[in-house]
């Protein structure tokens, strides 16, 4: 699953630090409390080469916002996070013209297209919307799943996400999907590629990453999940 490039046919490619998974204020279905520029500047001080900015239901990515992340160092690569028959599917590089609210999980492999990364995000967590028993048959269409940075030693479901991968030889990349600042780089990937997104696609597809992450305390722990059914389920409501 994870290989490397014995020959160093990749050229000029490094281990890219990466996060392919964050939220901001943005976000149409959540409260995020720092901008895209903010989580840019974030990221930049902690040493970030590659990021995509996937936001629910909408695509937070124009000239502007790449050329600003490109001032601080850093590969803005565009993503957003679908919702398909209520459950999170991660779309980097999407080739859609327009984003809907809703999709169907059967319309998946229609949407999917070379250009792109579909991820299986945080995929047998509890809370998060996540596939769950939908994955297994849609297996097929997901290139990568992810391991997400909401565990604990004691609460891990990424360790089903890690036995899935490795049974049907699937890449795992790790992602924060941050909602809040403290969150980022605590868990992330480093990617072997060169700095662009097709380099970066394509090593992701071929598994060519690494997994850096440090667990949530308890306390991190219970205050994501008192977040996620208190406050974010009141602003979303409100923002129906």
């Amino acid at each position: 699953m994870m290989r490397s490039d014995p020959e160093n046919k990749l050229g000029s490619a490094k281990k890219l630090k990466a996060d392919l998974h964050i939220h901001t204020a943005e976000d149409p279905c959540d409260h995020i409390p720092y901008t895209a520029t903010r989580l840019i500047d974030t990221a930049a001080e902690l040493g970030f080469e590659v990021l995509s900015v996937t936001n629910h239901t909408a695509l937070t990515f124009d000239r502007k916002l790449e050329s600003y992340a490109g001032r601080r160092g850093i590969l803005l690569i565009p993503g957003t996070e679908i919702i398909a028959s209520k459950s999170h599917v991660l779309i980097i590089n999407p080739a859609l013209k327009t984003i809907r609210s809703r999709y169907d999980l059967a319309e998946i492999p229609r949407l999917k297209a070379d250009q792109s990364l579909f991820i299986a995000p945080h995929p047998f967590f509890f809370l998060a919307r996540s596939l769950q028993a939908n994955l297994f048959p849609l297996l097929p269409y997901f290139d990568a799943l992810e391991f997400t940075s909401y565990y604990h030693p004691l609460i891990n479901h990424n360790k089903k996400a890690l036995r899935t991968a490795a049974l049907h030889n699937k890449p795992i990349i790790a992602n924060s999907d941050a909602h809040n600042l403290w969150q980022i780089g605590k868990t992330y990937s480093l990617i072997e590629a060169k700095k662009d997104i097709p380099s970066i696609i394509e090593a992701v597809k071929e598994g060519r990453l690494e997994i850096r992450t440090s667990p949530f305390s308890m306390a991190q722990i219970g205050w994501s999940f008192m977040k996620a059914v208190t406050f974010d389920r009141i602003w979303h409501t409100l923002k129906l």
